[in-house]
């Protein structure tokens, strides 16, 4: 059975609030732009959070592998956040299936960074993806504290789920992940789909998963003001040099086979062969740079679309950040996220906050980031032909985007990051306590057998 722990259903124990975290985010540093190489959700998800901690009064100290000579060793990102870079392996970005060699490199700067402080001096550490939950694991044991992690993606579902032409994760990720979940004292998961996957997938124990939503920012994503809702998508247009009117159908994100932008692509192509007329208006924005597999053809998206001959239709644009990123959204009449695989999927809630529909591969995280009917439309499966569709009728339908507008607002507003760390410092304070208590017990047992030895 999976815990109900729920984002804003605080537990009736009033669990202590920690003094200090450890977060591990070895692969991929909090300060990257999202939306290219390694950087993505996590990045947000870790920001956000961490400045809510801090917020709460608990100081976070993540740490991150230094990629490059001129970075600083410690950075504060936020009052109370710093972020500090362990040198381990060459002073440039690697392929992730290349930093397993740099583990023992990097555990050692993590545990001589704490060194320098009295012992005791982090009560939590709380690992993102399985490359942090080994050192996570390792740092558990020498600091004598709870190992909290949160595996963002899984080997086994992706493996399930692969893009076609996509490489499949290696068995020593595998291994990697079905260690963590044995070892961590606690495991957070962005849904219960995901939830269900640790259990039934990897045998975690029901009693140490926890369900924590993640949230969006709802002061930067929202929709336009009352009254200027056309004004700001055509001045949103201009400022990425596209055209005021007609449609605009976004895809945001890293270009990889696993996040499916040429599902987007082909479904256009195919819209424009089966209904001429309703591309005639029609413009598609990709906007994001290629990552992991996607690294191996970073061209590939460009070329698919000159073989589908819609390059007329499409722009990229590179990673957006500030409020370039809501202005997309607002200024698209739908967003698309035709990924095969989600943990959550915030660029969906990003959007739906910012008033524009999304149109959703049903799978994963996304089933629960898109409300079905309400804020947007899922898709079952990858088909082009079904994609073309759907978005055809959508586009057709202007009273049913609207509507879908709103309700992708309401649903929106029922995710937030201070609720986020508000579920996470429930887990933090029980994981603490059973940790202390657990510690207390074994002494006390230690004490007891010493004693029954001298008798």
């Amino acid at each position: 059975m999976v815990r109900a722990g729920e984002v804003g259903q605080r537990s009736p124990q009033p669990w202590p609030i920690p003094r200090r975290i450890a977060t591990l985010s070895v692969h991929t540093s909090p300060l990257d732009q999202p939306g290219t190489g390694d950087a993505g959700g996590m990045n947000v998800y870790i920001v956000e959070v961490s400045r809510r901690l801090a917020e709460a009064g608990v100081e976070v100290e993540i740490f991150s592998r230094a990629t490059a000579s001129g970075l600083p060793s410690v950075v504060e990102m936020a009052p109370g956040v710093r972020v500090r870079h362990i040198i381990s392996g060459p002073l440039e970005p690697l392929p992730k299936e290349d930093l397993p060699a740099q583990m023992c490199a990097f555990t050692a700067g993590v545990l001589r960074a704490e060194a320098a402080y009295a012992p005791g001096h982090y009560d939590l550490v709380h690992s993102h993806y399985w490359l942090s939950g080994q050192v996570g694991w390792l740092a558990k044991d020498r600091w004598g504290a709870p190992l909290v992690h949160t595996a963002h993606t899984l080997a086994k579902v992706k493996n399930a789920q692969l893009a076609l032409g996509d490489r499949p994760e290696p068995a020593a990720r595998i291994v990697g992940e079905e260690q963590v979940v044995a070892e961590a004292d606690h495991l957070v998961a962005n849904t219960r789909t995901e939830a269900a996957d640790l259990i039934d997938r990897y045998g975690a124990d029901p009693g140490r998963v926890t369900v924590v939503q993640p949230g969006v920012d709802l002061d930067r994503f929202r929709p336009a003001p009352a009254g200027q809702a056309v004004a700001d998508r055509q001045a949103a247009r201009r400022r990425f040099g596209l055209p005021p009117g007609g449609h605009l159908v976004a895809f945001v994100g890293r270009i990889q086979p696993l996040k499916a932008p040429d599902v987007l692509l082909r479904a256009v192509a195919a819209l424009r062969r089966r209904e001429p007329a309703a591309a005639v208006d029609l413009r598609v924005v990709v906007a994001g740079g290629p990552s992991g597999s996607g690294l191996d053809e970073p061209g590939a998206l460009i070329d698919l679309a000159k073989a589908l001959a819609i390059d007329d239709l499409v722009s990229f644009l590179p990673p957006l950040g500030g409020a370039d990123l809501p202005a997309l959204f607002r200024a698209a009449d739908l967003v698309a996220v035709p990924s095969y695989n989600e943990s959550f999927g915030l660029v969906a809630l990003e959007a739906q906050a910012c008033g524009t529909p999304v149109l959703a591969a049903s799978v994963g995280g996304l089933v629960t980031a898109v409300r079905d009917g309400h804020s947007g439309v899922l898709v079952d499966g990858h088909d082009p032909d079904d994609w073309g569709r759907v978005i055809g009728t959508l586009l057709a339908a202007p009273r049913l985007r609207r509507r879908l507008g709103q309700g992708a607002v309401t649903h929106a507003r029922q995710f937030s990051w201070t609720r986020t760390a508000a579920g996470l410092l429930d887990v933090y304070g029980e994981a603490v306590c059973k940790h202390r208590a657990a510690v207390t017990s074994g002494m006390c047992r230690q004490a007891a057998e010493l004693s029954a030895s001298i008798r």
